[in-house]
């Protein structure tokens, strides 16, 4: 039965208000909110002089400006970024230097996949371990034994060694951190008393997201191109661990080390399985979109035009920082759906210039999709399990993405035209809708 968390807000489903311990509740027990001071905020929070620690920072227009006033913020932003690059680098390059090697792009394939699957499965425990020990201590070892993963890949491929080693090799790499999940985490810890900077940081990881998934894959295609097959594959494991190290050297940013209890898994949280069901099926909008597009075009046109997707993401990230009251969850998948169907529409007209347009517009539906559904796991995660909670997110859109990729793939390659492809993103977003629906209508349902 749908979780019965989601309630009706005047822009739409949302889930529940976010975690909160019981400090926070009124003394008597009444369950309210407990007495705030001016400006919102809990007394108890206030410092000595009685001011809350994130005032006394200048007051800037835009809301970016003062998110890096935070002190320690540039620094890990910094290195979590040149961490974040070679996550849009790795695939394309293992896949260019394997089928390069081997002459087989189904390998290739299938070795990328079986890197993504195993990944999935060891990403929650890698969050978990990093909530409990602290993300230096757990990070800098998980990348350095992911990073090795990828040079015994690359060495593989370079000596043509049997074909049972690449998939050894690659299910090593399994160990990488989740890099945004751990930047989410510290924005969430350092801004946990201003929700409207929440947001902005949020709106930003997104729109890095983008911007890297969109560079990444440029730089390692030219980079095996331009110098050698395995050039793509050794300058992500080197951006890796060096940002990796940048990042996790900022100690005074790093969110406090959950205790060592026998708290649940923030899957079992009230309302997270529906949340994660909702991004599981809105990776499939992702995963089938990017497939579909590629076969489609069928040429070196297909990456830049796809660009512009993560493009239209990115700039729609940004610009979603900047707005105070965000829609609720389903008035982003409404749009979502709409938009996705800008593709279709322009694929069947057989112009590749329509289609880069629609590209882009469809493409500004995801950023704020995913900055409400990043903002919903945030609430529901308690705060000691947050780098959990969010690799939980990543691990259901990668799912999604997943079964996206092999629909779009297999609809574009047995239908009647490769345009039938694009019928799978809007369907795809408008059952994420519908669950959306049905989860509010469960808690509107007796029990």
């Amino acid at each position: 039965m749908p979780h019965p968390d989601l309630m009706l807000t005047p822009a739409g489903p949302a889930l529940a208000p976010r975690y909160e311990p019981h400090e926070a509740r009124r003394p008597d027990g009444a369950g309210g909110p407990a007495e705030r001071g001016p400006a919102g905020r809990d007394p108890a929070e206030r410092g000595p002089a009685g001011r809350h620690p994130t005032e006394g920072r200048p007051a800037h227009a835009n809301p970016y400006v003062r998110l890096f006033t935070v002190p320690g913020a540039r620094a890990f932003t910094l290195g979590n970024l040149i961490a974040r690059l070679p996550v849009g680098m790795f695939n394309v390059s293992s896949v260019v230097m394997i089928a390069g090697t081997y002459s087989s792009y189904a390998l290739a394939g299938t070795v990328s996949a079986a890197g993504l699957v195993v990944g999935a499965l060891t990403a929650p425990w890698i969050a978990r371990l990093v909530d409990r020990h602290g993300q230096a201590r757990v990070a800098v070892p998980a990348t350095v034994w992911a990073v090795l993963g990828q040079l015994v890949l690359l060495l593989c491929a370079h000596a043509q060694a049997p074909v049972w080693t690449l998939f050894a090799a690659t299910m090593a790499t399994a160990t990488a951190p989740n890099t945004g999940g751990m930047s989410r985490a510290r924005w969430a810890h350092l801004l946990k008393d201003d929700p409207d900077a929440r947001h902005t940081a949020n709106a930003f990881e997104q729109a890095a997201d983008e911007l890297c998934f969109m560079l990444g894959p440029v730089l390692a295609a030219f980079l095996c191109s331009a110098l050698f097959p395995e050039a793509g594959t050794l300058a992500a494991a080197v951006l890796f661990l060096t940002g990796v190290l940048l990042f996790a050297a900022q100690r005074a940013t790093e969110p406090p080390v959950a205790p060592r209890t026998a708290a649940r898994s923030p899957l079992r949280a009230p309302g997270m399985p529906a949340l994660l069901s909702v991004l599981l099926v809105t990776g499939t909008v992702f995963g089938s979109m990017e497939v579909v597009t590629l076969a489609h075009l069928d040429g070196p046109i297909a990456g830049p035009v796809l660009a512009l997707q993560a493009a239209g993401s990115c700039l729609a990230g940004l610009a979603y920082g900047h707005v105070r009251r965000s829609p609720g969850l389903a008035s982003c998948l409404a749009a979502m759906a709409t938009l996705m169907t800008l593709p279709l529409l322009a694929a069947l007209t057989g112009s590749t210039v329509l289609l880069a347009g629609a590209l882009l517009a469809a493409g500004t539906s995801i950023a704020p999709t995913m900055v409400t559904g990043t903002t919903l796991v945030q609430r529901l995660t308690p705060p000691t399990q947050l780098n959990e909670g969010m690799t939980l997110a990543v691990t259901a859109l990668l799912g999604g993405v997943a079964v996206g990729s092999a629909g779009g793939g297999w609809l574009a390659e047995h239908a009647p035209a490769t345009t039938y492809g694009y019928l799978v993103p809007p369907t795809a977003a408008a059952l994420a809708l519908a669950l959306c629906a049905a989860a509010r209508t469960g808690r509107r349902a007796p029990h």
